[in-house]
């Protein structure tokens, strides 16, 4: 989801809150351990799959930083059976598309296509799972790819001010690590690594299957039985060890970049996507950046144009999260706008959220939650996410009650608690000093 921010910094007006049709889910357990999740759906024609695997920047060092990404970028290059190029003719036969990605929780091949060739689609995905070539000679290629990658991303100035707000947030804890890697950290990858990683991650234990769309849910659960049944069983537990507790390496950091604008990043160590605290932490974000309604869009931009740009972000993570607030302004009034930054943060720590904000950011909170679990895509994913998570197939209820619960003093105790003495980092020109 990191990636997923920079795109993300776009102003939405607040969403309605919209009714969502009680999920009919079907879940199974393979005897081999791998979960099954299919949820039918008559809106469209359509299916779509997430195929989601505990495997991630979570699991990294900083000298195996950006492997689970690296592999998955090496295994859509082909099969055992079709090369990456006749994979994707494959699928788009079928209407659809099929990719791979790591993020910091998990890794996902996700795949969508017309509803009546579900089979199909769920055969392609297997195929990718289950029979990836890994041929030597794409990961040499791959990493040439990755690292323009990087490059852009450190060239491009929100992009690299995130990567290094991480990096300072999270100190020690593998959340720091940008999920491409690092150029030394790639440049240790080569084919044995790569395969070696797959092996040791692929494990049916580690393997969430969430089918949602216009499907037969008893031929798809046959169908999933079929395909993934036959992959040996056996614990990997031995893989999920207890990570560096985070520590903020610094609580302000100035970044030199040529840009056109600079980049203001606010905030600190958050709680998890099961804590008490989550849905607080949620509306405290909505209240200081969700939408143009939000205090930093109306107060730093609108009212007194210290921002071009001005937000707030809060990830559902396993492991410690963390509140950004982010601002992207001009070299010239960066001092400014970081200084109205901070007051802001102060006068919510001071001051009760009056109602009617209060009421304003839940319902945008709400609203957009069910906006985004409209398509099947979308729901495909939020059923895998929510068992790699472990947080109980009722989250997505509890989530809402939590948020509709939330009081001005649950509020002013998650700023106090959560933002008492900020992290900050800037990137910008050097005028921005």
């Amino acid at each position: 989801m990191r990636r997923v921010l920079v795109a993300a910094l776009v102003l939405a007006l607040a969403a309605p809150v919209l009714a969502q049709p009680k999920d009919e889910v079907r879940r199974t357990r393979l005897a081999n351990g791998l979960t099954v999740i299919v949820r039918p759906s008559d809106v469209a024609p359509v299916v779509a799959v997430s195929l989601l695997v505990r495997m991630g920047t979570r699991w990294e060092t900083p000298e195996t930083a950006g492997l689970s990404n690296f592999a998955h970028a090496v295994m859509v290059k082909g099969t055992t059976r079709r090369s990456g190029a006749e994979l994707a003719d494959a699928v788009a036969a079928l209407g659809g598309k099929i990719s791979a990605s790591a993020e910091a929780d998990y890794s996902e091949i996700r795949a969508s296509a017309l509803a009546r060739f579900w089979r199909e689609l769920l055969g392609l995905t297997a195929e990718l799972a289950l029979q990836p070539k890994f041929a030597p000679e794409e990961v040499d290629r791959e990493r040439d790819f990755v690292l323009s990658r990087l490059q852009r991303r450190h060239d491009n100035a929100p992009s690299h001010a995130f990567d290094e707000f991480y990096a300072l947030v999270y100190g020690p804890h593998p959340y720091a690590l940008p999920t491409l890697g690092t150029p030394a950290s790639l440049a240790r990858f080569d084919h044995a690594a790569v395969v070696g990683r797959y092996r040791a991650f692929y494990r049916p234990d580690r393997i969430v299957l969430a089918v949602s769309g216009q499907v037969p849910v008893d031929d798809v659960l046959a169908e999933a039985q079929r395909l993934f049944g036959a992959m040996p069983a056996g614990s990997s537990a031995m893989l999920d060890g207890t990570s560096p507790a985070p520590v903020a390496a610094a609580r302000r950091r100035v970044i030199d970049q040529a840009a056109q604008q600079t980049q203001i990043l606010m905030g600190g160590l958050a709680p998890p996507l099961d804590h008490r605290d989550y849905a607080a932490v949620k509306v405290l974000s909505s209240v200081l950046g969700g939408g143009m309604a939000g205090r930093l869009f109306v107060e730093l931009r609108d009212k007194r144009a210290l921002a071009y740009t001005a937000t707030a972000f809060y990830e559902p993570m396993k492991e410690p999260g963390v509140i950004v607030l982010y601002l992207g302004t001009t070299p010239q009034t960066a001092t400014q706008a970081e200084q109205a930054l901070l007051a802001e943060v102060d006068r919510i720590k001071r001051e009760p959220v009056p109602d009617a904000e209060l009421a304003r950011a839940r319902r945008y909170l709400v609203g957009r939650y069910a906006m985004d679990r409209r398509t099947s895509e979308r729901l495909a994913w939020y059923l895998a996410f929510y068992e790699v998570e472990a947080v109980g197939a009722d989250y997505p209820e509890r989530y809402r009650a939590a948020v509709e619960a939330v009081t001005a003093a649950d509020v002013q105790r998650a700023a106090t608690t959560y933002l008492a003495t900020p992290v900050t980092l800037v990137l910008g020109p050097h005028p921005a000093r």
